[in-house]
């Protein structure tokens, strides 16, 4: 018999975890096909420092130097039935653009019959006080192509033209098998889809280590978004997807190249600083309640991303 998931709505018959679509898909355009011009100052991201898919953004952010375009927020990592709320804390605060007590007060106030999971991250417009958009898919591009960064000289380009349809293709590769394969796992509810996960998800990480041999970053010597989404799973994984989701058959550091990898790029100026463990640890252990009722935090592992990596060389 198949028990109830973390999100019953969200899981099929035969056990397997079907994350909901994003339900706001509007565009900031600097062309005025849409009513949401790059004007800065006008936008706000709501986020969790827990959750990877909204580190993404943060990433992308701080990487494009939209810091003082775009104003943040940090939810409380531990999140209730009521969904993610605003509270003031160590990283995380009540909201000061709206006011808002939970981050479902953003949905409702932009579409009142909304139904579904009040999920992060959140592009607030203040202008007309509504969700532009709640991918970070979309976030990360608009991020990238159509605000300004505060120096164009020396922001990365996340999306480089050379390389899009390859880049397309390992980033649909790496979401489908790593950024969702451990909530695959994590969530499934049912053996066999447990095992299918986990399968697929190591066999993507081996393809991974493999690639990451002969070259610094996916593509090169440079990072692009491609590789802050896998970095978004890979910081993640040894303190909560291989225990807590069961993704145990190899840690990260087990992987020579992944682990050299992921310090590369936790070690990229401005990105430490987008990171806390605290968020993650407490939100995954305290939250999924379903997978660990009695909401005890670990105290490990013991991680040290700063340690040298020497992969400056590779690829050159």
């Amino acid at each position: 018999m198949t028990t109830a998931g973390q999100f019953p709505d969200e899981q099929s018959a035969d056990g397997e975890f079907a994350r909901q679509e994003d339900a706001f898909r509007e565009r900031v355009t600097m062309d005025g096909s849409s009513p949401f011009p790059p004007t800065p100052g006008r936008y706000h991201l709501y986020v969790s420092l827990a959750c990877p898919w909204a580190h993404r953004t943060v990433i992308a952010r701080r990487l494009r130097q939209l810091d003082a375009a775009i104003g943040l927020t940090v939810v409380d990592p531990v999140r209730d039935e009521r969904g993610w709320a605003f509270r003031d804390g160590p990283g995380h605060s009540t909201d000061p653009v709206n006011g808002f007590t939970f981050l479902r007060e953003a949905y409702l106030a932009s579409a009142p019959t909304f139904r579904g999971r009040w999920t992060v991250p959140v592009l607030w417009d203040k202008v007309t006080r509504r969700i532009v958009n709640n991918s970070e898919d979309d976030i990360c591009r608009m991020f990238n192509d159509v605000f300004p960064a505060a120096d164009a000289r020396t922001a990365l380009d996340l999306f480089p033209a050379p390389i899009a349809a390859e880049q397309a293709d390992l980033s649909a590769q790496i979401y489908e098998r790593v950024n969702n394969g451990v909530y695959r796992a994590g969530f499934a509810t049912r053996q066999s889809a447990y095992e299918r996960a986990v399968r697929d998800l190591f066999a993507m990480l081996d393809t991974l280590e493999t690639r990451l041999g002969s070259r610094r970053f996916l593509f090169g010597t440079s990072p692009v978004e491609t590789d802050w989404r896998l970095f978004c799973t890979l910081v993640r994984f040894d303190a909560v997807y291989h225990g807590h989701f069961k993704c145990n058959l190899r840690r990260i550091v087990d992987y020579p190249n992944l682990q050299g990898y992921l310090q590369d790029l936790f070690q990229w100026p401005g990105i430490r600083e987008t990171v806390n463990f605290d968020h993650i640890k407490r939100h995954y252990y305290v939250t999924h309640t379903e997978i660990n009722p009695t909401r005890i935090v670990p105290l490990g592992p013991e991680l040290d991303l700063n340690t040298p990596h020497a992969r400056a060389h590779i690829g050159r």
